[in-house]
């Protein structure tokens, strides 16, 4: 299935989950409530995120100086892309990432660590897939699932402290179900979110390599990348996990569910398909 059709699918899932949760615990007004309170909260998110997560990791605007300056311009210029904003960020594990709400505002930031340890080609490979995520505009898309499973988890809390409204009370309900639906709903649109962000993932790797030109540079990256990373772990916030070509962490077991990455093995194995 495309990754633009699963993304779509996924989204509908989670507000379809969404309309389920409010009519069965909010009520129209627990319903409206969240929805609300997590449209404003997301919204403030998608217009100043770029601010605020290049700010939290101490990211330094560079120019024309920089070799990582003119990789952006060439392959902005390849992609079709107004030229985003470039950043360095001084921290020794090797990781980068875009934001930005769209095309005409937005930013790649990459560590001093993956500098480092990347060549030419690898470093194209990593910016190509940054510039994809800005011209599959994933900004919104994150930001529309971010919104959704907010209003899921904040109806979910506002039954769970204070009560469910239905209108149709008089009716009787099955409590347990009720508790059931408090608890698995949240856990249900994070594991949605998560796989939006894995669909993504793959989109931008693809979309990576038509821009550079070849796979094989981005392949080398993601397998240099993984095994750097885990010598010398980020320091990240979990909040901004997604926005990396490799998270920061690794979650194993039970916890790789809510990945937002795929496995860089599976990452790798799609890259080489698509080379035929």
């Amino acid at each position: 299935m495309p990754n633009a059709m699963k993304t779509a699918l996924l989204l509908g899932a989670m507000s379809a989950l969404f309309l389920f949760l409010g009519e069965t615990l909010g009520g129209p007004q627990g319903l409206m409530m969240g929805f609300v309170v997590a449209v404003a909260t997301n919204a403030f998110s998608y217009w100043f995120s770029d601010k605020m997560v290049l700010a939290m990791y101490r990211a330094k605007q560079v120019g024309p100086e920089s070799e990582l300056y003119h990789t952006v311009q060439r392959l902005s210029q390849r992609a079709g892309l107004p030229m985003p904003k470039v950043y360095i960020i001084p921290d020794a594990s090797p990781n980068a990432f875009a934001t930005g709400r769209n095309p005409s505002h937005a930013a790649v930031a990459a560590t001093e660590g993956i500098l480092r340890i990347l060549t030419t080609e690898e470093l194209d490979g990593v910016i190509a897939h940054e510039l994809a995520h800005v011209k599959h505009r994933d900004i919104l898309t994150s930001s529309v699932a971010a919104t959704l499973a907010a209003a899921i988890m904040m109806v979910a809390r506002f039954a769970m402290f204070f009560g469910g409204r239905r209108s149709d009370d008089r009716e009787g309900g099955n409590p347990i179900a009720a508790i059931a639906t408090m608890i698995l709903a949240p856990i249900a649109a994070m594991l949605i979110q998560a796989a939006i962000s894995r669909s993504r993932e793959f989109a931008a790797d693809a979309g990576g390599a038509a821009i550079a030109g070849s796979p094989m540079g981005l392949v080398s990256a993601l397998r240099k990348i993984e095994g750097a990373s885990r010598a010398i772990p980020m320091d990240a916030s979990p909040a901004t996990a997604h926005m990396f070509i490799i998270k920061p962490f690794s979650m194993g077991g039970i916890g790789s569910l809510f990945s937002t990455h795929p496995p860089t093995e599976q990452r790798v194995a799609a890259l080489l398909e698509s080379r035929g």
